[in-house]
């Protein structure tokens, strides 16, 4: 009966990929939050998202050898540096988990975030199956204005294409659900029906320039990796388009600077020295939100301090692993394909449990919120729910609030 319920409520909800994998992602079910919870998080991701966003100028204007120890791959230092007249991201995600009366931040998915179409679409539509407040309530028309913000910022009359890779139903729905909330004229054109010459632009598959690109998934330190069937820099080619103008990006290149999770450690040890970098009231956020987060895990060991090995640029997951105080590895992710550029080492924090319906059978997980920003204004947030390590095989809970009287 509850299997019935789950397929009739998300069937309802166009071009929504309810199951991933042959399993369960929507569940159906939620999370109420209390009104004092969700201002509590509202409040952490401005506060957070400044701080990140505080870092843009500072770490355009270092050194590149400072940039590469940090783990920055070289082909990418003149993107980074290049300014922008959008944010620093356009649509970005943190990544909290509660502790205590407050939110610790785990990361910031600044270039290539997931998770949107479930925050700002279908999060409100099960929250109306079950008769409770959306916690998302008006954000979806915000997101359309920052899409549509992004494109006017930098064209008032190109040629906009959203790509991602055809094959993959939640990359594929997420961008065209973007594309059509976003009422500037636009097409849907895959991956691989791009068509890049070097110098001159990148092109669709009918030979039109394209002046900007929305790239849902299409991870700028995945992409340097690329090369063309006669080995040359397929990515960096791409690259040097958008720093010459050729092409714009949307989420642009200051995006990718803030994706590196080593900007985190840069920022704790900031604070740590008490540098003047950021005021007395931005180290009591720092002090607050953040989680001790360093290049090496030596502190870790030193005090005995369980830890948790990050890839740089990692995501979903992917190619952590939980150590303890000891520096012995007591969990791991299984996934690893975000071992090409190194890796940070955070303080462990343990995600809440929480106890959720899954096909009818109640179970007990680990907790993680997502909480979006918008051109640096916080908006949207979600909750996914399963292991320690949230992967790509976790469960969408929606979050809602029990209606006013």
């Amino acid at each position: 009966m509850h299997e019935i319920e789950r397929k009739k409520l998300y069937e309802g909800i166009l071009n929504f990929w309810y199951d991933l994998y042959g399993e369960p992602y929507a569940l159906y079910d939620k999370d109420l939050l209390s009104s004092k919870q969700h201002t509590t998080l509202k409040l952490a991701t401005k506060r957070v998202s400044a701080l990140f966003y505080k870092m843009t100028t500072l770490l355009q204007h270092v050194h590149d050898d400072t940039l590469l120890e940090m783990g920055y791959p070289k082909a990418s230092l003149h993107f980074i540096k290049k300014s922008s007249a959008l944010a620093p991201s356009v649509i970005a995600r943190l990544d909290f988990v509660a502790d205590g009366n407050t939110f610790k931040v785990l990361e910031l998915n600044s270039d290539t975030p997931t998770f949107i179409k479930e925050c700002f679409h279908v999060n409100g539509k099960v929250c109306e199956a079950f008769s409770v407040e959306d916690v998302n309530e008006g954000e979806e028309a915000v997101l359309q204005r920052a899409i549509e913000h992004a494109i006017t910022s930098v064209t008032t009359d190109g040629y906009v294409v959203f790509t991602s890779h055809e094959d993959d139903v939640e990359d594929r729905e997420t961008v065209l659900y973007l594309q059509q909330l976003c009422r500037y004229p636009s097409r849907y054109v895959p991956l691989h029906k791009l068509q890049l010459i070097e110098g001159e632009g990148l092109f669709d598959e009918l030979g039109q320039k394209i002046d900007v690109l929305y790239r849902q998934t299409f991870p700028i330190e995945s992409l340097l990796l690329d090369k063309t069937e006669a080995g040359e820099p397929l990515g960096e080619m791409l690259l040097q388009l958008v720093c010459d103008g050729t092409l714009h990006f949307i989420n642009p290149p200051s995006a990718f600077l803030l994706q590196n999770k080593a900007v985190q450690a840069i920022i704790w040890g900031l604070h740590e020295e008490g540098n003047t970098f950021f005021t007395e009231e931005e180290h009591q956020w720092i002090q607050e939100y953040f989680l001790p987060t360093y290049l090496e895990a030596d502190e870790f060991v030193r005090t005995n301090t369980k830890y948790v090995k990050k890839p740089l640029y990692g995501r979903e997951g992917d190619t952590v692993e939980i150590y303890d105080g000891a520096g012995t590895k007591v969990l791991e992710e299984k996934q690893k394909t975000y071992e090409e550029y190194g890796f940070i080492y955070q303080q462990f924090a343990s995600l809440p449990k929480i106890e959720v319906n899954v096909n009818g059978t109640k179970k007990t997980l680990h907790q993680m919120f997502g909480s979006f920003v918008l051109h640096g204004k916080e908006s949207a947030i979600g909750c996914r729910v399963g292991g320690q390590i949230t992967n790509n095989l976790s469960y969408f809970l929606p979050v809602g609030r029990e209606k006013s009287c």
